[in-house]
């Protein structure tokens, strides 16, 4: 039988990540593609001593229906934590507990774009957020990524002319997949351009607690006076990916909008899972349990630059990350990035082609996605041996 799909989806691909992902049922593929965090920083004992209290104390709770918004105590901490950790929130400022936070970011597009607007976007980007986006009908034009960032005037041009622009969606610290992280003029020049122009920033920070060197850089919410800037946070990185916990703090009109199209999505995020994530909040060192993650993807981080440093800045360039998830990596003057990737499949190692995350998938792509939080560490000195091994085979 033949079928008719709906519109909204013919522009949608499979994940390329989630295609490789296949691949790992075979013991011997080395996977640098992922975007995991690591099983390590998950705090397995502490999870089953709550899971344990709340259904002993609780269970009804628990276990039924609870309102689209979120448990109430964790959207109360939620606010209360990022004003403290990244000066977030206004007295108009809500927050709405979702599904992980790709729900955030595709529930965001649904409240406040329509089919045919267009949604700003660093080139290259999340591709989560790029399917989101296409699957609403919207355009997805890009801005490309130069040195560290984008350019605020490139931007702005894009913007001009860009006349159904509706949203500029960014990941300004430890971006996906590059790696890199805007600096503090950029985020506000891109405030300013949405003033400018009359455009919503979604702001997506999941990685943006694990910093391991550096300074912090405020958030763009955090300068938003006027409601301007959607923020979407997570706990997948801090806690468990697994529990599909994380929220979107906005104006609270565009929250009751978000919750009304939530309702249809899920009627309301896994209750067991927010009220974990409460105890986590509220009976437990989260501080000190991030940073025993910052200090674990660091020696990661420097393990895996340590290694392409051995391969020489003559053949391969790379971003060093000052924390999250990713390296941006690139071979100077070649131009078979696709190939490389699949060379390096049959080799058994596996990575993400930069054309991915393209905002038009049909451009070219001279870069790939290294992830050093997922693999061991005799994995990531394995894996970059292929790395070396290939790319001083392919430039003789």
């Amino acid at each position: 039988m033949d079928f008719s799909f709906s519109d909204n989806t013919k522009p949608l691909r499979p994940s390329a990540i989630r295609e490789i992902f296949k691949s790992l049922v075979d013991p011997s593929v080395i996977s640098f593609a992922a975007g995991n965090p690591s099983p390590q920083s998950f705090p397995v004992g502490q999870f089953k001593t709550f899971v344990d209290e709340i259904l002993d104390k609780d269970a009804s709770a628990a276990l039924q229906y609870g309102i689209t918004e979120g448990y109430t105590p964790l959207r109360a901490d939620v606010l209360e934590r990022n004003k403290r950790i990244f000066g977030i929130g206004e007295e108009y400022d809500a927050a709405i507990i979702t599904s992980g936070g790709q729900q955030g970011i595709d529930l965001t597009a649904k409240v406040l774009c329509s089919k045919g607007d267009a949604v700003i976007c660093e080139d290259p980007t999340f591709i989560g957020a790029l399917n989101a986006f296409r699957a609403h009908g919207l355009d997805t034009i890009g801005v490309p990524m130069r040195g560290g960032s984008i350019d605020p005037d490139e931007l702005e041009a894009i913007v001009k002319k860009t006349k159904n622009a509706k949203l500029l969606y960014l990941i300004p610290t430890f971006q996906n997949p590059t790696g890199r992280t805007m600096p503090l003029e950029v985020r506000k020049e891109c405030l300013r351009i949405a003033q400018k122009y009359d455009l919503i920033i979604l702001e997506d920070n999941p990685y943006g607690e694990l910093r391991f060197s550096g300074e912090d850089i405020p958030t763009i919410k955090s300068m938003d006076k006027e409601g301007r800037v959607v923020y979407c946070g997570s706990f997948s990185k801090i806690l468990s990916s697994g529990m599909r916990v994380g929220y979107v703090i906005c104006h609270g009109d565009i929250a009751s909008k978000i919750a009304v199209c939530k309702q249809v999505n899920d009627v309301h995020t896994n209750l067991l899972c927010q009220m974990v994530c409460h105890k986590f909040m509220t009976e437990f060192d989260l501080d000190g349990h991030i940073k025993s993650i910052r200090e674990l993807y660091k020696k990661k981080s420097k393990l895996m630059t340590g290694r392409l440093d051995e391969i020489g800045s003559d053949r391969i360039e790379y971003t060093k990350p000052d924390g999250g998830l990713f390296i941006w990596a690139s071979l100077p003057g070649y131009k078979d990035h696709d190939g490389f990737v699949k060379l390096l499949a049959e080799r058994k190692l596996c990575v993400v082609p930069g054309r991915t995350f393209n905002c038009d998938e049909n451009e070219p792509s001279y870069g790939f996605r290294l992830n050093y939080s997922t693999p061991t560490d005799e994995q990531i000195i394995k894996g970059t041996e292929i790395l070396k091994n290939t790319i001083n085979e392919i430039r003789g």
